[in-house]
This record gives C-alpha cells, structure tokens and sequence, in this order.
C-alpha cells in the first residue's frame, strides 16, 4: 500500500501543490513552520476523515477559503485508488474513493490504512487510560469491519444509557428502572464481546511490541501490556450492583469505557515511573507494534506517517528507528538531520512561501527515478477544483 501522488488545494497552508512519493522512505524536509506536517496529516486524513491532531475542519481549509480539496493517487494490493476529499467551513464536508462516495467507516478500510506517530503521542503513557483505549480500539477498527460495528454499537448504548441517567434527575424510579434494565442488557453483551475483542488483540499485540521496543531502546527491558476491567465478575452483575451510584451521579461508572490498559517496563508502571525517555520509546514501539499487527491481519503494510520523530530521541535511538522500520512506504517529517544509515528513497523539500496568499510551497522533489523535479502545482485554482470530481453534480453527501 502506498500514495503515488498527493494533491493539495486550499489545504492548510498550502494554496495548490503536487507532489509524488516512492513506495519506500521518503523524507520531507524544511524549516519548523513550513508544512512539513500539513502533508503528513493530508494523507492521514483520506484514510481516517479526520486530523491526527486533533484539529476542527476549519483549521484545516486554509485562511480565507471556504473549502479545502485533497486528492490522492495510491495502490493497495494491485489495486488503483482515487482518495478525493472536500473539506467544507461551514457544511457537510464529503470523500469520494474511485468515484463513489464514501458513507461510513467500512467504506473507508477499502482505502487507504495508516499508522502515525507524532511528538504529541507521548500522551497514549503519560495520558490517562482513554489515550491507551483509544489506541487498542483503532486497531480493532482496521483490523475488521466487525469490530468497528461493534465499537459503534457499545457508543451509541453508552450515549443512550448515559442520556437516561441524566434524565432521572437522580431519582430511580419504577420506569427508569425498566429501561435501565433493557439498556443495562444490551451493554452486558456487547461490553463483553468488546472486552473479548480487546484483550485477544492485546494478547498478539504484546509480542510485537516487545520486539519494537526492543528494536529501538538502547538497552533491553522486560515490557508487558495488561488488560485491566473496571469491574470484577461479569459485567451485568457490576451494572447491578452500580446501578445506584450511577443514578445519583447521572453517568454510567462500569463498563469498558472505563477500563485500562496497563503498560509496566520491568515492574514498574511506565506511566508513573519511566523517564521521558522509555516513555516517547514505549510509545512509539506500541504504534509500531501495531503497524506490524496490521501487516499481519491484513497482509498488506499500511502507510507509516512519521512526524517530527528525531526531536524526542537520542541519536542511539534515532539511527535504531531507521534500522527498524518495517517494509513498505514511510513518509517522515523532519526539520533535522536522517541518520547515515536511513535508505532514502526519495526527498521532499518544503519551504514557506515567499509572498501574502501563497502559505507553504514544495519547492523540488528527488523521486525514486533520482531526477530532480519542481513543484508541479496547478496555475489556477479552478482547474484543480474541477480535476478533483467535486463539481456541482449531485452527489450522495456523507458527514466525515
């Protein structure tokens, strides 16, 4: 799996631009500021339809502009693929894959598939437990398309159950009571196919992230990852036993929205008692892990996105990422030096703009053919627009 060719328009900080990638490592180059990361979070965004950092649709249409389109050309498992987005200020934004609206998540998986890392990921083991679980239940989403169901399935109980308790005003009475015992019924089973589905990946998770970890510290540590439920015994007899504590407190306090995933290195819990150090490594071995567990799944590498990962790690370290990663494309962004021992495949250097209105530029690439080249952006912003398939036709519209 890997893009070809990414097109931008009113994107961030970039008014228009073109860029292609080689199928191995590519690194993007240039100055804090200039966009290294705007390129990054681009393709990020065709395979999740949202930003990895978080950020509002808004922020990502550039200033001025009411809309924003990104286009990619890519290939997965022999397959061509068309990714188009429309990125709208105030509407519906929409995703087009080959020409054919993209309406849910299970449309997405039949695109593109990443794994990113970025300097703000220290969080998944200094964060609380919601930063792990968010990490386990992305995998379990890219993984099959039943357990992105069955995730849907436990959020939208949980949002009903929790809209109930607010409602009795911390009353349980007769007809809260009733419902409660029709929701507390469908959250006992799929909280327990979800606890299943979690630990099993955890249990194939733990091996890889051993060997990540191992890949890039510089010294070897015992690293274990552990599934801890927020209750004991069998989930509908917690909801019982808490169902009046979560009345007086207007909030569901058991289930699998609650539960931990516990990362120690050696003994110690490495939220609490690893440095710095261990913990940007223990956070970047459990993305790679993943990465490596999705290879497997699917039999296919998804794209890694590499953004700022150098500025975190002691030259050790760094020069121990690049002689671990995994096969298949590697974008990484940096303002710094590659280790001597990165096989580079091709360079994107981006640069910020030199006039009002322009933003960021890539400014020349060296492909994987070794020919120098220069941005091949498009003059007018309309023909880009038109290219990209989103004329006033209508179409299927689907909220990202």
């Amino acid at each position: 799996m890997f893009v070809r060719r990414l097109q931008l328009h009113d994107f961030r900080s970039y008014a228009d631009v073109g860029v292609d990638f080689g199928p191995g490592l590519t690194v993007i180059t240039g100055h804090n500021g200039a966009g290294k990361t705007n390129l990054l979070e681009a393709v990020s965004y065709l395979s999740s339809g949202r930003s990895f950092r978080g950020a509002p649709t808004e922020a990502l249409v550039r200033l001025g502009a009411d809309r924003g389109f990104v286009r990619c050309d890519a290939v997965s498992a022999d397959r061509n693929l068309l990714l188009e987005a429309e990125l709208v200020v105030a509407g519906r934004s929409r995703m087009l894959l080959n020409k054919q609206p993209v309406r849910s998540g299970e449309d997405r998986r039949a695109g593109l598939t990443v794994t990113v890392f970025s300097p703000d990921d220290l969080v998944i083991i200094k964060g609380g437990p919601g930063e792990r679980r968010a990490v386990l239940d992305r995998l379990l989403e890219a993984s099959h398309p039943r357990n992105a169901a069955l995730l849907a399935d436990l959020d939208k109980i949980l949002r009903q159950r929790n809209a109930l308790l607010k409602q009795s005003g911390g009353r349980l009475t007769a007809e809260i009571g009733f419902t409660l015992d029709v929701w507390d019924e469908k959250l006992a089973d799929v909280g327990a196919a979800v606890v299943k589905a979690r630990t099993e990946l955890l249990d194939d998770l733990a091996p890889h992230m051993q060997t990540a970890y191992d890949d890039i510290a510089d010294v070897s540590s015992s690293v274990s990852l552990t599934y801890r439920c927020s209750f004991d015994g069998p989930l509908a007899e917690a909801l019982r036993t808490g169902r009046s504590d979560d009345v007086r407190r207007g909030l569901s306090l058991v289930g699998p929205h609650r539960d931990e995933i516990e990362v120690r290195i050696g003994s110690r819990p490495s939220r609490t008692h690893a440095s710095q150090g261990e913990q940007r490594t223990l956070a970047l071995a459990l993305q790679l892990a993943g990465h490596r567990l999705l290879t497997e799944r699917l039999e296919a590498a998804p794209i890694l996105l590499l953004d700022d990962v150098f500025s975190e790690l002691d030259p050790l370290r760094s020069d121990a990422l690049i002689r671990s990663l995994p096969p298949g494309q590697t974008l990484l962004a940096t303002a710094g030096a590659v280790p001597s021992s990165a096989s580079v495949e091709s360079r994107v250097v981006v640069e910020r703009g030199e006039h009002d209105g322009v933003g960021s530029a890539v400014r020349r690439w060296t492909h994987a053919d070794g020919a120098n080249r220069t941005n091949q952006a498009v003059d007018k912003p309309g023909e880009f627009v038109d290219e990209i398939a989103f004329p006033n036709a209508k179409l299927h519209e689907s909220e990202l």
